[in-house]
C-alpha cells in the first residue's frame, strides 16, 4: 500500500472506523477487533494517532485516495457521536464510510464485507444507524458463538480474551487485513474479501 502520512483538513474520501471501548481492560477482548484491526493498520502505514472526534484519529494516502482510520473512544454504545462529528468535518456522504466490527455470527476469522445491513445487536452499529442510518459499509470479522441456544453466554464471550489457541489465526487473520486493505480504500469490497480469503488460505 504506498500510504504516506499527512494530515487533510477537512479533504478526505474514505473513513475507516475501528470500533472498540477504550481502557487496558478491554484491549485484548473479541469486542475490540475492530481497534485492532486499525490500530495493525495504523503500523503497517506508519501513521501517527492524534486525539479528535472524542476518539483518535490517523490520517494517509493510497495513490490518490485520501483516508483517515478513526477510533472512537467514546464506548461501544455511543460510537456514533464520534464517527458523525468526523463524517461532518470530512464533509464525507454515507458510502465513504467503512465501519470495522466484531460478528457472533461468522466463524473465528471469517471476514466479509458489505454496504448497509442489520445491526445484529451490535451496539456500535446500532449507535452508529441512529447518527447515521443503516447505509454505511462494514467489514464484519468472525469472533464465533459460545454455542446454539446460550445466549447467557454471549456477553461474557464479547468482552472475553481471546483463547490462547486462536492467537495465531487471530494474528495471521489482522495480518491478512492490512495486506489487502488497499481494496477497501478503493472501494473493492469483493476483491478485498477475496484478496484476504486467497491470502489465509495460503498461510493455512
Amino acid at each position: 500500500m504506498r500510504l504516506g502520512r499527512r494530515d487533510f483538513g477537512p479533504s478526505l474520501d474514505v473513513l475507516v472506523v475501528g470500533l472498540g471501548n477504550p481502557g487496558p481492560e478491554y484491549a485484548a477482548t473479541r469486542h475490540n477487533l475492530g481497534f485492532m484491526v486499525t490500530d495493525r493498520l495504523a503500523g503497517e502505514w506508519s501513521l501517527g494517532w492524534r486525539s479528535k472526534f472524542s476518539g483518535r484519529v490517523a490520517e494517509g494516502r493510497d495513490g490518490d485516495v485520501r483516508l483517515a482510520l478513526l477510533q472512537p473512544l467514546t464506548y461501544m454504545n455511543l460510537s456514533g457521536k464520534s464517527v458523525a462529528a468526523a463524517m461532518r468535518f470530512y464533509k464525507l456522504e454515507i458510502d465513504a464510510l467503512v465501519v470495522v466490527h466484531d460478528e457472533i455470527d461468522l466463524d473465528l476469522g471469517d471476514v466479509r464485507a458489505k454496504s448497509g445491513g442489520g445491526l445484529a445487536g451490535h451496539n456500535g452499529l446500532r449507535s452508529i444507524d441512529a447518527s447515521l442510518g443503516p447505509e454505511f459499509r462494514r467489514v464484519r470479522i468472525g469472533i464465533g458463538h459460545p454455542g446454539p441456544g446460550r445466549k447467557d453466554l454471549v456477553t461474557r464471550h464479547v468482552l472475553g480474551n481471546y483463547a490462547k489457541s486462536e492467537m495465531d489465526p487471530l494474528s495471521d487473520m489482522l495480518g491478512a487485513i492490512a495486506s489487502e486493505a488497499e481494496w477497501l480504500a478503493d472501494g473493492e469490497d469483493a476483491r478485498f474479501m477475496s484478496e484476504v480469503a486467497l491470502r489465509l488460505q495460503d498461510e493455512g
